[in-house]
């Protein structure tokens, strides 16, 4: 069975982004609310990151357009390829970002304005690759707003924790951006836009790992922050292993392996969530 234009062009069938944005988010509601965010906070957040993503993924295809003929993985995508025109392609982020709104009119107004951020970062990112140098540090503040936005709908406040938790993404979204860009790296360069991967050179690898270690020594400091116990810190542990077996797949730079590193990250944000689960349950 083919799969619907739509479907391709908000990724659906591709749901790591999802998980990579879901992650985070689910990190920060955990702790905003101690281990109880409440069926009304989860719906919101939960749908809202399906509906955000696949916005995003929209924008970000109306905004490549005219690169992504000339890199050979994305030259089917439903836009480029003349499947979708621009203007339904259009009509659908509106519809998207209009029913994430009206998710997120249900929580407090420092919420509702947080999401509006929210939104702005989500359509300028696929722009940041035409003149910013590690667009992937942009994506990790766009991929983890709904951190602040968690601890928002929750607190009414941002608390130094929920800002530690931001920063740790940020890194996170380096470290498995650019195992991505890797891929690209070739296709980015001939068509002159901006990569980590291209940024980092041949010090792309230290570079993922220096990422990946600031992402668990600030997930660190977050977990004293909140108190959170043994469990927590073995759930690091775990989280560090992953990194060094990432470390193996991505050392040799071969473009299937690099991409494996990138999806295997759904394991990552996993582990951490799970071990900021356990700690709510029985602290």
């Amino acid at each position: 069975m083919t799969l619907s234009p739509y479907v391709k062009l908000m990724r659906l069938d591709k749901p790591i982004g999802i998980l990579l944005l879901l992650w985070p988010t689910l990190w920060g509601l955990w702790i905003a609310s101690n281990g109880h965010p409440g069926l009304h906070l989860l719906s919101v957040f939960m749908i809202g990151t399906v509906l955000m993503r696949s916005a995003g993924c929209v924008v970000n295809d109306i905004a490549d357009r005219d690169f992504d003929r000339y890199v050979t993985r994305t030259k089917d995508r439903p836009i480029t390829s003349g499947q979708l025109s621009v203007k339904k392609a259009l009509i659908l982020t509106l519809a998207l970002s209009l029913l994430s709104f009206l998710l997120v009119v249900s929580c407090n107004q420092l919420t509702i304005l947080l999401s509006l951020v929210a939104a702005f970062l989500a359509a300028s990112y696929p722009f940041t690759k035409r003149f910013f140098s590690i667009p992937q540090a942009y994506l990790g503040i766009a991929f983890g707003f709904g951190i602040p936005m968690t601890f928002a709908a929750v607190l009414n406040s941002i608390p130094p924790v929920a800002v530690v938790l931001l920063i740790a993404n940020i890194f996170w979204a380096i470290a498995y951006d650019t195992e991505y860009a890797m891929v690209d790296r070739d296709d980015d360069k001939l068509i002159g836009i901006h990569s980590s991967a291209l940024f980092f050179g041949k010090y792309d690898v230290i570079a993922v790992m220096s990422c990946y270690g600031l992402t668990l020594l600030l997930l660190l400091y977050a977990g004293f922050l909140v108190h959170f116990g043994i469990i927590y810190f073995i759930a690091l542990v775990i989280g560090a292993l992953i990194s060094v077996y990432h470390y193996f797949l991505i050392r040799n730079r071969d473009k299937s392996q690099c991409f494996k590193a990138f999806l295997h990250n759904n394991w990552f944000g996993g582990i951490i969530f799970v071990g900021i689960w356990l700690e709510t349950m029985f602290h």
